[in-house]
């Protein structure tokens, strides 16, 4: 199911990076979703996982992964762990995966899923998203799964010259991904296709 599920929804709709799609071959999706659920799993389609958070449609990771050109070097960090199946998809990518959910219970869950299943590069935390992850910058790539209005300058701040960062904004009503390049003197952005996330969360200050 898994194989079908790539060559059918990934391959066939034009993702072509060769690490991205190895990934998402490897890495069993039925482990990230509720038991309830599972018989879904390799459906292109979104799933709810609880705490009224999702895990992404197969075809949304495998884009968003493919568009910042990772290499097996890279360090990457992901504001948004939900379950845990985008990081795991990266940790078949790149060298390090640091990745931050502000949901407890979903933080909790995924490092246990994490640990028992050996995905030995992913660095998990409990906490708000907008700070980043200060003690490990910079990061050659950061990847948001939850729309914010816009993406914090800290983040910014801790990516590499040279980095890309992609996140779902939001803008007139409609979210997009929206593509960030850090150059010496600019970020650069350019804006994909539509998509739809639920929103960037925030602890009360």
């Amino acid at each position: 199911m898994r194989t079908e599920m790539v060559e059918e929804q990934i391959i066939k709709r034009g993702i072509t990076h060769s690490a991205t799609i190895d990934a998402l071959k490897t890495v069993p999706r039925h482990l990230f979703v509720p038991s309830d659920l599972q018989i879904y799993a390799y459906h292109d389609r979104p799933l709810p996982i609880g705490h009224n958070q999702t895990i992404s449609q197969p075809y949304i990771v495998a884009y968003m992964t493919e568009m910042l050109n990772l290499k097996s070097s890279d360090k990457v960090l992901e504001i948004g762990t939900g379950s845990g199946y985008q990081a795991a998809v990266l940790s078949k990518i790149v060298k390090e995966v640091y990745t931050i959910e502000i949901v407890p219970q979903l933080g909790k869950q995924a490092e246990t899923t994490f640990k028992k299943n050996n995905y030995t590069n992913i660095g998990c935390r409990i906490g708000d998203g907008y700070h980043g992850w200060e003690e490990h910058h910079p990061f050659d790539a950061i990847i948001i799964t939850a729309a914010p209005l816009q993406v914090p300058e800290k983040l910014l701040n801790q990516l590499k010259e040279g980095g890309q960062l992609i996140a779902p904004i939001e803008k007139n009503g409609q979210q997009y991904l929206t593509l960030y390049t850090k150059t010496k003197n600019k970020i650069k952005t350019k804006q994909l296709i539509a998509v739809r996330f639920v929103p960037f969360t925030r602890h009360k200050d």
